[in-house]
């Protein structure tokens, strides 16, 4: 029936903000910025997947009214906003540090486990980021 998942979507304040979180920090590329009048439609992804697209997406039109938009931003703002990612690297030591410098803040340090090692993170906006090492 389905053969992939192009596009996911997390809940952020600020666009703007996301962008160059995800770009500037993260490495992501930006793959969409267009303005449709009743929203903007950002996205960015992994440079080498050109087939998979995170939306970086703001509470409001045309997904929510303004009253659950203003829900959905408390939300947000409380780190609670549900959004969840998991990225995948071949050095996690090496990625760690390269972000750490870049001024990323870890929730968690690389960490051994029964799969790889891996490691957290939140976005500006409370997303859950975990890095991960496959064994």
């Amino acid at each position: 029936m389905f053969n992939a998942i192009t596009i996911s979507s997390i809940f952020v304040l600020d666009q703007d903000e996301a962008l160059a979180f995800y770009v500037d920090k993260l490495g992501f590329e930006v793959r969409t910025d267009q303005d449709l009048g009743f929203m903007r439609w950002l996205t960015v992804g992994v440079p080498g997947q050109p087939d998979r697209e995170l939306l970086l997406e703001r509470p409001g039109a045309p997904a929510h009214d303004d009253s659950t938009a203003e829900q959905v931003r408390e939300l947000v703002t409380k780190g609670a906003g549900g959004g969840w990612i998991g990225l995948a690297t071949d050095d996690i030591h090496k990625t760690y540090e390269e972000l750490t410098a870049k001024g990323v803040e870890f929730t968690e340090p690389p960490t051994e486990r029964p799969y790889g090692i891996d490691c957290g993170l939140r976005d500006p906006f409370g997303n859950a980021i975990r890095i991960n090492q496959a064994k």
